[in-house]
């Protein structure tokens, strides 16, 4: 007999090819306007037939000699000196307060390597999930999800009570009682959602998407889940010396015969010991008056906590012809952007231009929002473009019905390009995305480097030599203005609130030819923002920190004033190798409270295929005392004096 969970995520796309519809906009679609700024209205197919008819021309457009050449963006999971985060939620429970993930808006939780709800650690990492008593500091159970040669392969946790979802970016296995079914080999993003409450961790089913994994947001018990799509097309076999316009001429040929399931998403669900494969149906398939027909975007919906009654059985996932890149989620919203000239000869001009050498359109960002305040299928509300480049999610900000979108023209991808680039800011409606508002000429021959939107302010760091921090008035939406700019040297690639009137910045420091110097940690004072300053500075020489590329690794603890981040030394001085560095935030200034370190990684055996590393990633609070996570295992040690308490060894 099947669980509740096991029934709850196995039907979740049982209505996946009947009705369920998400409303369109009323009217026929409009062409795009070349208006940078203005609104991109979405609607359903009708049908299958216009919907194959509208993706095969789309697709035979953009097809290039060499096929569907979008790649996954080198960038497109923010790992660009950028990050995620907002003030480290405050818990408590049975008296006891606990840090949780650091996230980008609050009651949105986001996909991380550690959890917990003060009772209990929830750690997945090199295929295994282990849960810690925090009480006993005892490993309670561990879960083998991954043979152990895909112990590389990089795993997230949602969390909602006594069931975790863990999410695989790519292939892996499902385990049911004593056997384990391996999969012929990596098949797209896998989200394995487990049962937490018996003696051992134990799996209830799983979802396999034909796809790549582009993010997660949770709101309660409710997931939704963002995947990008290509079409299977099989292309002609390529000649040697065949002329490049034969090939293109070939492969729109294979484009305009292919079948609608060579679009159309699909997904396998396991429950039970056994297997099916569901395909979105054309009815739940939304675009873009214009649209390269070259991937698609799917959102799914899992209740954690769901059960036979819970109303899964209805909610679909819904597709929309668009490339994505950027998630950012509140409450009540899940935004999903792209900006097709992040992917790597793709749609930013069609095949045959660019098989000819013309000139790329403008650059913009595309910005589709849609409402998730409910529980189920999520409704589309509307969508809206701006010139530029989004750097991350803390690119966005909604605030009091309107969204805040901070982005950087006329960049290369690796590196401004001076006289070219600058930066601005947009303000958008919330309802319609179309534009209020804009500032813009930030950082000149610049780019984007930390965004941070707090309340009606916003600051924004540009980098190319020296870091020019800009403070932003946006109270008012139509006419945002930069209020203060401080210039100093080095850049901050993640900022984070300190405290009334203080920001803390994350980066590096650079020499006066903006080279890198090592990791360093700023503290601003921001009280009056048409006069930021700089307060205090720590520099680690020739270092760097998992901050800069994901702040899920930084953690500020408000009671304690302590700010943590794992830090790695290139040349070996100072902590062996990587430790976690330990700073005290005072309002004037920074200094190093001290060092956590883990015992050394062994040597590896012959047979291991990822061989452990002593590196620490996470910090996490509970009570007083901080435990710090790295491949090799768990140490706890005192807030106050960071003495050691515990050694847990993973084995």
């Amino acid at each position: 007999m099947r669980t509740a969970g096991v029934l709850a995520l196995a039907g979740l796309l049982t209505a996946a090819c009947s009705g369920g519809r998400t409303a369109p906009p009323s009217g026929p679609a409009e062409p795009t306007s070349v208006d940078l700024t203005g609104q991109i209205r979405l609607v359903s197919y009708p049908n299958c037939d216009e919907m194959l008819s509208g993706l095969r021309a789309a697709t035979a457009e953009h097809v290039t000699p060499w096929g569907l050449d979008t790649m996954v963006p080198m960038f497109a999971r923010e790992s660009v000196a950028a990050g995620k985060q907002l003030p480290t939620a405050l818990s408590d429970t049975g008296g006891q307060s606990y840090s949780t993930t650091n996230v980008h808006e609050a009651g949105v939780d986001e996909p991380d390597l550690v959890k917990t709800d003060g009772k209990r650690l929830m750690i997945v990492n090199r295929g295994v999930l282990r849960v810690i008593d925090t009480a006993t500091r005892q490993v309670t159970g561990t879960l083998r999800l991954v043979p152990e040669e895909q112990s590389w392969a990089p795993a997230d946790l949602l969390v909602s009570g006594d069931r975790a979802l863990v999410l695989f970016e790519g292939g892996g296995i499902l385990p049911f009682g004593a056997t384990a079914k391996v999969r012929p080999g990596p098949t797209g993003p896998r989200y394995v959602l487990v049962d937490l409450s018996g003696a051992q961790p134990k799996v209830l089913g799983a979802m396999t998407v034909n796809g790549s994994h582009v993010d997660a947001r949770q709101v309660g018990s409710t997931v939704r889940i963002v995947v990008r799509s290509q079409p299977e097309i099989v292309f002609p076999q390529q000649e040697p010396e065949t002329p490049e316009p034969k090939l293109l001429q070939r492969n729109r040929e294979a484009v305009l015969a292919a079948p609608i399931d060579a679009w159309l998403p699909t997904y396998e669900i396991e429950s039970g010991g056994a297997s099916r494969t569901e395909r979105v149906s054309c009815d739940r398939v939304s675009h873009p008056a214009e649209f390269t027909g070259t991937s698609m975007l799917t959102i799914h919906t899992i209740d954690l906590n769901g059960d036979l009654n819970g109303g899964l059985a209805a909610d679909a996932p819904i597709s929309v012809a668009a490339d994505g890149d950027t998630v950012y989620g509140t409450r009540s919203s899940l935004y999903v952007t792209s900006n097709p000239r992040w992917w790597f000869g793709g749609p930013a001009a069609s095949g045959e231009a660019r098989a000819s050498g013309a000139a790329e359109p403008p650059e913009r960002t595309e910005v589709h929002r849609f409402d998730v305040s409910g529980i189920g299928t999520p409704r589309y509300v509307a969508s809206g473009s701006v010139p530029g480049r989004l750097l991350n999610q803390y690119s966005l900000s909604e605030n009091a019905g309107n969204l805040r979108v901070a982005t950087t023209s006329g960049a290369e991808v690796f590196g401004a390009s001076p006289g070219r680039s600058e930066s601005g800011v947009y303000v958008l409606n919330a309802d319609t995305l179309t534009q209020k508002g804009e500032v813009t000429g930030l950082g000149r021959g610049e780019r984007i480097y930390s965004v941070r939107f707090i309340g009606d302010l916003g600051y924004v760091v540009t980098f190319r030599q020296t870091d020019p921090l800009y403070t932003l008035d946006l109270r008012d939406p139509a006419a945002p203005k930069v209020t203060g700019e401080l210039k100093i040297t080095g850049f901050s690639a993640y900022l984070h609130p300190g405290g009334p009137g203080r920001l803390i910045g994350i980066g590096q420091e650079a020499d006066k030819q903006g080279r890198a110097q090592g990791t360093q940690i700023s503290l601003f004072d921001v009280a009056d923002p048409a006069r930021p300053r700089l307060l205090s500075r720590f520099h680690q020489r020739d270092s760097g920190s998992e901050v800069e590329w994901d702040p899920h690794a930084f953690l500020y603890w408000e009671p304690s004033r302590l700010a943590m981040l794992p830090l790695m030394n290139w040349t070996g001085d100072g902590p062996n190798g990587s430790a976690a560095l330990v700073l005290r935030v005072g309002d004037d200034g920074i200094a190093r409270a001290g060092l956590i370190e883990h015992p050394a990684a062994p040597k590896p055996q012959r047979t291991d295929f990822a061989p452990a590393d002593q590196g620490i990633r996470r910090c996490v609070v509970i009570g007083d005392s901080v435990w710090t996570v790295s491949d090799l295992g768990l140490k706890v040690s005192a807030i106050d004096t960071l003495a050691d308490q515990t050694w847990i060894p993973f084995t």
